[in-house]
């Protein structure tokens, strides 16, 4: 470690990079912390933390929402309008095909940018509406020019976080968007633990232990998925070229259990947290109906079961869309086939393609339901323990692993690729 340590220090392009992307990581901590003005920010905490959706929402903005700073919104109206435009590309073919060269994908993520902020608006908007509606007093009456200023400042906010993530991915350090809400997470450890140890009861120490066991095994257990793959042996066939013979080498294609990371999580919160929010919208509205239909759904959402169900299929769900999107077993099977390489038993060109695809999904079913069990798994402990804190601990302790093996993996990456250069 130390000498991996010591390799990374004296690459001077790589060094720079590691120090910019924690400079820029500061920036967003700073900018968490400076709010917007005409908020009770104790009125706040104390509603974030009698209610479970928010709190989901507040671990996107890495605190940012409790503290209702610039940045409060965080970068789940990047998510989503991402999550929109990558359900479109498996709905219009034309934005299927731009998905497949770099030009067309460099347009969609421009698009991507420019859905962010309405996305951003109208979310800022809505989570004000459900502030002042609160009886806590946390947002005082403003006026039109305020609230208008506000979504502006809050949505400025988002961008200027969307545009550092993507300056955090251009350095290959990991995933900009990923290691803004890894710093969020990481950032809110020291206050999560001076309050239980502030909170302390003798009596609690058994369950402690026990929830620092289950902790530890969650580690262990979100390594081992992420780390596993199968490997599907490839033979190159024997080539002739100019009297020396090339070829029939034999290797593998890694298949991994959760080629999808942490993405599913991240899209799954996005998502089971957007009707709650719309319903806020019209739970005084004046068609009875309508008013019925919002509360049914406010209520819905925070019964446990029904959230614990929606949170358990999404995930399950966002694993196996999110592996399609980012994987393609036909192109695999085209380039095996241009090389002159073949799976054993295995025909090329469509063969191939049926075989890897369905090989991929079964391997992806172990990982899916993985991740689908560490997501409702502090809703399970919470029900047996009764502790509200741990609303959020598994997603927490997924994302954080899942991003570090990430980062890890591509610093490693370009320390192997500096080593070829001296060759």
């Amino acid at each position: 470690m130390l000498e991996k340590i010591s390799q990374i220090w004296k690459a001077k392009d790589l060094r720079q990079s590691i120090l910019f992307v924690l400079a820029t990581l500061a920036v967003f901590r700073l900018a968490a912390h400076v709010p917007v003005p005409g908020v009770d920010v104790t009125a706040l905490k104390q509603f974030f933390a009698s209610n479970q959706m928010l709190g989901m929402i507040n671990l996107f903005s890495g605190g940012g929402m409790e503290n209702f700073s610039i940045v409060m919104m965080g970068v789940a109206p990047y998510i989503t309008a991402s999550i929109i435009f990558q359900l479109l590309a498996m709905i219009v073919p034309s934005l299927e095909e731009m998905q497949k060269e770099e030009t067309g994908r460099q347009k969609i993520n421009m698009w991507t940018r420019y859905l962010t902020v309405p996305m951003a608006m109208m979310q800022a908007y809505g989570m004000i509406a459900i502030l002042r509606r609160s009886t806590l007093g946390i947002v005082s009456d403003v006026s039109s020019l305020t609230l208008i200023s506000t979504i502006i400042t809050i949505t400025a906010g988002t961008v200027f976080l969307m545009w550092i993530g993507e300056l955090i991915s251009e350095k290959h350090i990991g995933n900009g968007i990923s290691l803004l809400i890894f710093a969020g997470i990481v950032a809110g450890l020291p206050g999560a633990i001076q309050q239980m140890a502030v909170t302390f009861d003798a009596s609690q120490l058994f369950v402690l232990i026990g929830f620092a066991a289950i902790a530890v095994i969650t580690v262990i257990g979100v390594v081992i998925i992420n780390e596993g793959q199968r490997n599907v042996p490839v033979v190159y066939a024997k080539q002739v070229r100019g009297g020396h013979m090339y070829g029939g080498t034999q290797t593998h294609l890694p298949l991994r259990v959760n080629m999808a990371g942490v993405m599913p999580i991240i899209f799954a919160i996005s998502v089971i947290l957007f009707p709650s929010m719309i319903a806020q919208f019209f739970i005084h509205a004046r068609t009875e109906f309508i008013a019925q239909a919002a509360e049914w759904t406010m209520q819905a959402f925070n019964n446990q079961l029904i959230y614990g169900i929606a949170y358990f299929i999404l995930v399950f769900s966002f694993t196996y869309f999110y592996t399609e999107v980012i994987f393609h077993p036909a192109q695999i099977a085209e380039n095996l086939q241009k090389q002159g390489a073949f799976i054993p038993g295995i025909r090329p060109g469509k063969h191939t393609e049926d075989y890897i695809g369905k090989t991929t999904y079964k391997i992806i079913l172990i990982g899916a339901l993985f991740l689908a069990l560490i997501a409702i798994l502090p809703l399970i402990l919470r029900y047996f323990t009764g502790m509200q804190s741990l609303a959020i601990g598994g997603t927490s302790i997924l994302i954080v692993v899942a991003v570090i093996i990430e980062t890890v993996k591509q610093i490693e990456a370009q320390l192997t690729m500096r080593e070829y250069e001296g060759y």
